[in-house]
């Protein structure tokens, strides 16, 4: 058994709030009888993409377990690679930060769907050539695609102005592939749905949640609720199940 605690948009910016929202996650994670096997944190780690906001980040994530990240439309290249340095296995400088971990027997790909400067998502065709390169390589044991952009439509006024363009491309790339599930973020919501024939998971927004259209807004009057409580995704995969995903909110 894999147990997979997926994390997404903490956006830490150096205040109290969004740091004990944070810390309300991984004090829950702590008080498990057992720990779970890995990590996944699917982006938007900072709130600016400054070096102190993932110093900041790094002084909260668990230890003791193997913990993978990957970038969001808030990071940045260079300082995320710099304050997380011990967390990154991505080749070369600057943007993208593409990677390929192995971690409790599964294979994590995970890949930057962020455009610097800009909150949309796009994978350029180099990026496509080599996520059809890595799913191509055999692997025994289950096999993770994660990014922070879902590849759907949310059918909400302002955050489907930020969706992961050209999703066809992505589409021929990932059909017939060997993956288990796709691991999103961004959204701030728990998403269950599918793409190119594999299951997608999105995770609760860690600093937010933002309500769909019908309903009822929030009290601050923005699209998101800074109120509703933070939550997690927990994967299950059972060797020969179905992979199971549980959502909690602590």
């Amino acid at each position: 058994m894999i147990v997979i605690a997926h994390l997404s948009d903490p956006h830490l910016d150096g205040t109290d709030v969004p740091r004990d929202r944070l810390r309300r996650i991984t004090a829950y994670l702590a008080a498990f009888s057992t720990p779970v096997d890995v990590v996944l944190v699917s982006g938007d780690l900072a709130d600016h993409g400054l070096l102190a906001e993932y110093d900041e980040l790094a002084a909260e994530l668990p230890t003791g377990v193997p913990v993978l990240v990957l970038p969001g439309n808030h990071d940045v290249s260079e300082p995320l690679r710099t304050g997380l340095a011990a967390y990154l296995d991505s080749p070369g400088t600057g943007h993208p930060i593409h990677q390929v971990r192995e971690a409790a027997g599964a294979r994590f790909v995970l890949v930057d769907t962020s455009v610097p400067g800009e909150d949309h998502g796009l994978l350029s065709a180099d990026s496509l050539a080599w996520l059809d390169a890595v799913l191509r390589e055999p692997f025994d044991g289950p096999t993770f695609v994660a990014m922070h952009h879902p590849p759907l439509t949310m059918h909400h006024p302002v955050m489907d102005q930020w969706l992961l363009l050209e999703q066809p491309a992505l589409e021929a790339v990932l059909t017939g592939k060997p993956i288990t599930a796709i691991l999103t973020g961004h959204v701030h919501n728990p998403v269950v749905t599918s793409f190119a024939g594999h299951p997608v998971l999105g995770a609760p927004g860690i600093r937010s949640t933002v309500p769909l259209p019908f309903e009822p807004a929030p009290a601050s009057g923005t699209i998101v609720d800074t109120d509703a409580a933070p939550g997690l995704a927990l994967h299950i995969h059972h060797p020969g199940e179905p992979l199971q995903t549980f959502y909690r909110h602590p």
